[in-house]
């Protein structure tokens, strides 16, 4: 867990990274659906390959889902399972 501390918010630089500004996080609670809020399938490939770099991890074939990628904080309890 200590290489994970301040995890959200290197997840949610490495969203605004792979985003590139397309989706406003600003106002969004780790809880929030990104879905909702205007993640496309696409760009959730994008996402996956960014956390895979800023966490040096690589994520499953189980952990490829919707589920996974749909918050904040579900890549947080992801990668904290990877760590």
């Amino acid at each position: 867990m200590n290489d994970l501390q301040g995890a959200e918010d290197r997840v949610r630089g490495a969203l605004n990274t792979a985003l590139a500004g397309k989706v406003d996080l600003s106002g969004l609670g780790a809880s929030d659906n990104l879905f909702d809020a205007g993640m496309t399938s696409h760009q959730t490939v994008q996402v996956m390959l960014a956390l895979e770099d800023e966490f040096d991890v690589e994520f499953p074939d189980d952990r490829l889902n919707k589920a996974t990628f749909s918050s904040i904080g579900s890549m947080v309890e992801a990668l904290k399972d990877l760590a």
